[in-house]
């Protein structure tokens, strides 16, 4: 299925959709079950013909002949059940190919949602858990059950009195893999929580290593993920502890009936009223009848944990719908217009912006201030198209917002996050926003506009250092210019700095007025959100921001005049700023 099927399909029944389209795999493998299942009369049939005939005429050419045949057979039946073990597990790898995408942008868009989170992190998990019972060899085992009812039927026809037994063995171990269903799939489904909560925590932790370490909570860190560990632990065990249970006593139980099986065979044998033939043949069929409900059985957490993704991820992908086709427009001009704008953030109940109206021009800088938590990170947001407005609009070029492809728009914005992330790869690969065919000589421009190219060239291989991550031993002023280039990547319309100079030293302070320089004699546009007055040196305008409303807009010398007690000292500052880049 190409992309832009994938893309255009309803949200509700996508995994009933996938799974339709494999049915061909699915149909050839129980195909191949079915005659595997027919090899396996070839052992029972064997014993029949070696007790009763071969045994009976001491006939040597028969006993080559009937063990040559047989083992003809069985070489076909090991090749057909090889074949449908790899049927099964191409269709659970084409299952996940086909979702691989879908689900790996539905993590990326619910991750926006502060309060969502966990479940993009197990959405993943639950697709692998699918494809892992679709490899299993319980697939195959749930493929060999149908024919339970054919073995035993098979029975019947050596003597009523062995139908009976396999049919009263095999009911009841029916009626213990329902009760192993109905008693541990809700303690296999707590266990798996549990341990996922313990994963989050143990991955936040791990993420805030430096707070951790400094601010001695190491140990109540510790404490905390230990216990929920143990939780963990706990319920995984209790669940194994009655799994396990359910699959030691199937296994007893077949054991069981195949001596029963032997034993009454061999009584009806003394009464004459069965052939030792058909004794060892019903034992054997038994065997193979049951075999199957043994193996789902003794697999049956992976089952559970199967059926318990697959309802999360159903859920999952209905409540993160597949974004609608768009029509590819042009470059807009950097011109950016809000009206009436509320925001909302995901899953909040209340707005954090209410009524907010701007107005950019291109070739403009606009400072957006504010004290900390007062609707500057989520105005940041809302341009950028990550959170939609529950009332108003915003425009870009003309168009709204969500007339743009999100990959387009986010070519057409450069955005440096107050919290830079870097990816593993090359400083090159990290400043092409990790495009597998990145353009060198883009690359080193956009580098060389964020004044990060001497930083870049120092070192140790240059473009091509490669970085793991955030846990590259750059600094944080060394990542911010990284990420500065990255926004300039491209030669985007508008950029979108959140407090750029927050971990900038007075060159990085220098680096990134420059930069904000070359955009505005380009004819873009940039935006920064911030409370430095540093950051304000090249802002044309400002927009003051309380409490998620714009109290006051105009030029910058105008609103630091009417806003700011101390606007003479800024105003000097700022003079200074511009002399010193002058």
């Amino acid at each position: 299925m190409n992309t832009e099927n994938r893309m255009t399909m309803p949200p509700r029944h996508e995994l009933r959709n996938v799974r339709n389209q494999g049915i061909t795999f699915l149909a050839l493998a129980f195909l191949f079950s079915i005659f595997v299942n027919l090899l396996m009369l070839t052992g029972p049939l064997f014993m029949l013909q070696v007790y009763d005939r071969v045994l009976g005429s001491r006939a040597v050419e028969t006993l080559t002949a009937l063990f040559l045949l047989v083992a003809l057979l069985y070489a076909l039946m090991a090749m057909l059940d090889y074949a449908r073990g790899r049927i099964v597990a191409r269709f659970g790898a084409r299952f996940q190919s086909q979702l691989d995408e879908r689900v790996f942008d539905a993590t990326l868009r619910r991750s926006l949602n502060p309060q969502a989170r966990s479940a993009p992190a197990m959405a993943l998990r639950d697709l692998e858990s699918i494809q892992n019972l679709c490899s299993s060899p319980v697939l195959l085992a749930v493929m060999d059950i149908p024919w339970t009812p054919v073995f035993l039927a098979a029975i019947f026809l050596f003597h009523p009195l062995l139908g009976w037994l396999a049919v009263a063995g095999g009911s009841l171990l029916i009626l213990i893999a329902l009760l192993n269903q109905g008693l541990t799939h809700r303690k296999v489904a707590e266990a798996q929580r549990a341990s996922a909560q313990a994963n989050a925590f143990s991955e936040q932790a791990r993420q805030a290593a430096e707070v951790v370490r400094s601010q001695g909570m190491q140990e109540d860190i510790t404490r905390r993920w230990q216990r929920q560990r143990t939780n963990a632990l706990q319920q995984t065990i209790a669940a194994s502890d009655w799994t396990g249970s359910f699959t030691s006593l199937t296994k007893s139980l077949r054991l069981f009936l195949q001596s029963a099986m032997l034993a009454l065979g061999a009584w009806l044998v003394l009464r004459n009223e069965l052939t030792p033939g058909a004794m060892i043949a019903g034992s054997i069929l038994l065997g193979r009848a049951l075999a199957p409900v043994e193996q789902a059985v003794g697999q049956w957490g992976m089952v559970q944990r199967a059926r318990t993704a697959w309802s999360s991820l159903n859920l999952f992908l209905d409540a993160t719908p597949p974004e609608a086709p768009r029509t590819k427009l042009p470059v807009p001009k950097a011109q950016l217009t809000a009206k009436s704008l509320t925001v909302i953030p995901p899953g909040a109940s209340k707005p954090t912006l209410r009524n907010v109206a701007m107005r950019l021009e291109p070739g403009k800088a606009l400072g957006v201030i504010g004290k900390s938590g007062s609707g500057k990170s989520t105005l940041a947001k809302a341009l950028l198209g990550l959170w939609q407005p529950a009332a108003g609009e915003i425009r870009l070029g003309g168009a709204t917002l969500d007339q743009y492809d999100p990959d387009d728009l986010g070519r057409h914005i450069g955005y440096l996050p107050q919290e830079v992330t870097l990816f593993n790869g090359s400083v090159a690969e990290n400043i092409a926003r990790m495009s597998e065919t990145p353009d060198p000589n883009a690359v080193v421009a956009a580098a060389k506009m964020a004044n990060a190219h001497e930083l870049i060239l120092s070192l140790s291989k240059g473009y091509d250092t490669f970085l793991e991550g955030n846990d590259s031993q750059l600094s944080g002023g060394q990542k911010q210019r990284i990420a500065l280039a990255r926004a300039l990547y491209g030669d985007p319309v508008l950029l979108i700095l959140d407090e750029p100079n927050s971990a900038l030293d007075a060159d990085g302070t220098e680096a990134l007025n420059a930069a904000v320089r070359g955009l505005k004699k380009a004819g873009k546009s940039t935006i920064i959100m911030t409370h430095r007055p540093q950051a304000i040196s090249e802002c044309d305008d400002l927009a003051v921001v309380e409490n998620g409303q714009v109290v006051k807009t105009g030029t910058r010398d105008e609103v630091l005049a009417a806003m700011v007690q101390n606007a003479g000292a800024i105003k000097r500052g700022l003079r200074q700023v511009n002399k010193d880049a002058g």
